[in-house]
């Protein structure tokens, strides 16, 4: 057998890699009889040399491997037929900008793993970048306040690409009363919440947010079970919630008047009322200055997210009184952070501990056999079809 890296492709250019040259190093040690290449890259965060080091050939041709491991889409023309891929295909949901891509997948018979679908037997992802995704949505929410209030400048977070470095830069910032929200209650918030605690910002309930007066920078998170509630009165429940989003209001409009900074975390599906609505931010009690939208549902649950952007411009405004998008941080605007790939920003943290979960848990069965078909519950296509759980999917790729 022989499993190969791929360069990815995206572009803006995406630096991270499923595994890195010490754990590739391991999985040779792990798996002698397996060959591990990497392919030529030159945007990947780890060198062609950091490989080389540790015993691991570089090559441009790929033709040649099994098994083609990736992080984010393979671009049409460089799907190689006839093998066997894992990447984020963003498909699984019917994503019709990806449709091309499934299609192509299937002629060319090619047998797609999905990570997202990566789950074990009672239920739970595997893999994933989500607490990545709040860590550096986090640090990019101070580095739009820095810019909005003209307190103090962060260098960007791909410019730092180091957790610790990025941690005692926020810990040395004075922010003042800055009052910040941030919502959701899974792995990209506890990425959240880990700066914050690093930042050694207080905590104070949601109760205690908004009724008592502020004695210096403070933070509280917000859950569904904060943000949502029964138009009935009914008392909460998890599978009720899940099951019948269309019985619930939100209710975050309580927390605008007292809120600068909002951290976005949250799940959110379309039948699930919006934390406010456009016509909100022209009030005097809307409070918000800076949103750091780390979901990025285009005009989703923060409805003035008009566009997802890129680490390079990451953030717009919005204009209050226009109820229009602007460019960012003017006296009227509400200034939105919307990266759609926030864990590229710190590529070498995100990819360490992405590696180490695919080391541990998938690439033995990978190797060794999929006993508990964790592998075969991801396979969204297999022998130029969609298999049986993927075949809802059926007239999305028709």
């Amino acid at each position: 057998m022989k499993i190969g890296l791929i360069r990815e492709w995206k572009q803006p250019a995406d630096k991270r890699v499923a595994l890195t040259p010490s754990q590739g190093q391991q999985f040779k040690l792990n798996y002698p009889e397996v060959e591990l290449v990497v392919e030529e890259s030159p945007d990947r965060t780890y060198t062609k040399q950091d490989y080389t080091a540790v015993g691991i050939e570089v090559v441009s041709d790929m033709t040649d491997c099994d098994i083609l491991i990736g992080i984010k889409e393979v671009p049409i023309d460089k799907l190689i037929p006839n093998k066997t891929y894992l990447f984020f295909s963003h498909t699984i949901k019917a994503q019709a900008y990806n449709r091309d891509l499934l299609q192509a997948i299937l002629r060319k018979n090619i047998s797609l793993i999905d990570y997202e679908p990566l789950t074990w037997k009672e239920g739970g992802r595997i893999l994933g970048f989500g607490k990545w995704a709040g860590v550096v949505g986090a640090y990019n929410a101070f580095l739009t306040w820095g810019k909005k209030t003209g307190k103090f400048n962060l260098p960007a977070a791909y410019e730092v690409n180091d957790y610790e470095e990025s941690i005692q830069l926020l810990a040395g910032l004075e922010l003042g009363k800055a009052r910040v929200v941030f919502t959701g209650n899974g792995r990209v918030a506890e990425g959240i919440r880990e700066v914050l605690e690093g930042m050694k910002i207080r905590e104070c309930s949601p109760q205690e947010f908004i009724s008592q007066p502020s004695r210096g920078a403070h933070f509280t998170q917000l859950t569904s079970w904060d943000l949502y509630h029964r138009k009935d009165g009914g008392k909460w429940n998890q599978d009720h919630f899940y099951a019948h989003h269309d019985a619930y209001c939100c209710e975050f409009d309580n927390f605008l008047p007292y809120t600068d900074i909002l951290i976005n975390g949250m799940y959110w599906e379309e039948d699930l009322p919006a934390l406010f609505t456009k016509s909100d931010t022209k009030s005097e009690n809307f409070s918000i200055k800076v949103i750091a939208d780390i979901t990025c549902d285009v005009e989703g649950s923060v409805p003035i997210t008009m566009e997802a952007t890129d680490i390079y411009n990451p953030t717009f405004g919005w204009s209050k009184t226009e109820q229009k998008q602007v460019e960012p941080y003017g006296k009227d605007t509400i200034d939105v952070m919307a990266v759609t790939n926030l864990p590229t920003e710190m590529p070498k943290n995100s990819s360490t501990e992405f590696g180490r979960l695919f080391l541990e848990h998938i690439a033995p069965l990978l190797v060794s056999g999929d006993k508990d078909d964790i592998l075969k519950r991801a396979r969204i296509t297999e022998n130029g079809q969609l298999t049986e759980q993927f075949s809802y999917l059926t007239d999305f790729v028709s």
